[in-house]
C-alpha cells in the first residue's frame, strides 16, 4: 500500500467534486465527512487515510471510495493499485452506474432515489433509498431483477398497499417487454421471461396483452412501519444511452422523509 500516493490521490479527487449545495466555502470540493458519508465509512477512518496513517482498506471499502469520489474506471483501477489490490474485473460494464446519474443521486438529500438497469437490477441507492426500501443490491441470479422478484417472490409485495398491486403488475410486465428490446445481450432477458411464463400465471396473463412501455413517470405507495401509507410520485431520469435510469420518489403530501427514517425502521424492498 502506497500511503503517500493514496493520501494525495484522495485529497485531489475530493477537491475536484462539486458539493450538492453550493455554499461560501474557503476550500474547493467536498469535506472529508461528506466523502465518508457517501462511502458509508467513519469520518475518522477516512481522515486517517488522507493523513497517511490509516489501515489498508479492503476491496469493498476501495469500491465504496471509488463510488463516493465518482471515479472513472481508470481512476478506480489506480485507486486499487495504490491500496495494493487487483482492480475489479470489467466483465459487467452494464452494472457500472452511469456517472451523470450517480452525480444527480448524490445531490439528492430529501428524496429516496435509486439507479436501476433496464431489467430492474438495482445498481445504486442513496441513503434515504436504503433506509426506506432496504438494500436491493445484494440479490444474485434472476432475483437481481425487481421485475422477477415481484412476480416470483411474494414477500417483495409486502410493503405495497394491496390496492396498487394490479397496476404495479401491469406496469412491470409491460416494462419487461420494453427492457428486452433494449438489452445488448438478450440472453438474461430471454431466460427471465421464460422463467416468469413458466412460474407465474399472473405474468402469463399480462404478457398475452402485448403491452410495451418503459416507466417514465409513475405513482406508487409504500406502507411505512411508523408513518403508515405514503403515496409517491416517481420521476424517471434516463442515462444518455438509455441502459440505466434513476427513480426519484417524492411524497405527494410533502412528508419530510428525513424525519421519518430517523424514527422508524427500513420498510423492506421496492423496485
Amino acid at each position: 500500500m502506497n500511503r503517500e500516493e493514496l493520501a494525495d490521490f484522495l485529497r485531489h479527487r475530493r477537491a475536484a467534486l462539486i458539493p450538492a449545495h453550493r455554499t461560501a466555502r474557503r476550500t474547493r470540493g467536498l469535506r472529508r465527512e461528506e466523502v465518508a458519508e457517501r462511502a458509508y465509512i467513519s469520518i475518522d477512518y477516512y481522515t486517517r487515510l488522507e493523513q497517511r496513517r490509516g489501515p489498508r482498506p479492503s476491496p469493498e471499502v476501495a469500491s465504496a471510495l471509488s463510488r463516493a469520489l465518482d471515479l472513472t474506471i481508470d481512476e478506480r483501477d489506480h485507486l486499487f493499485h495504490l491500496i495494493g489490490h487487483n482492480p475489479p474485473q470489467q466483465t459487467a460494464d452494464l452494472d457500472r452506474v452511469d456517472p451523470g446519474l450517480r452525480r444527480v443521486l448524490h445531490a439528492l438529500e430529501g428524496n429516496p432515489a435509486m439507479v436501476i438497469s433496464n431489467l430492474a437490477h438495482t445498481l445504486l441507492q442513496n441513503r434515504l433509498g436504503l433506509e426506506l426500501f432496504g438494500d436491493q443490491t445484494h440479490y444474485t441470479g434472476l432475483a437481481r431483477s425487481g421485475y422477477f422478484r415481484w412476480f416470483m417472490m411474494p414477500e417483495e409485495r409486502s410493503i405495497y398497499p394491496v390496492d396498487i398491486h394490479a397496476a404495479q403488475s401491469a406496469t412491470f410486465a409491460a416494462s419487461v417487454r420494453a427492457a428486452a428490446d433494449l438489452e445488448p445481450d438478450p440472453a438474461e432477458a430471454e431466460q427471465m421471461i421464460a422463467t416468469l411464463l413458466a412460474g407465474s400465471a399472473e405474468f402469463r396473463r399480462l404478457w398475452d396483452n402485448h403491452e410495451v412501455r418503459l416507466c417514465r413517470q409513475e405513482t406508487t405507495s409504500l406502507l411505512h412501519p411508523t408513518a403508515g401509507r405514503v403515496d409517491f410520485d416517481c420521476e424517471v431520469i434516463f442515462s444518455h444511452d438509455r441502459r440505466q435510469r434513476m427513480l426519484v420518489f417524492t411524497p405527494r403530501d410533502g412528508t419530510d422523509l428525513r424525519n421519518l427514517v430517523a424514527s422508524g425502521q427500513p420498510s423492506g424492498h421496492a423496485t
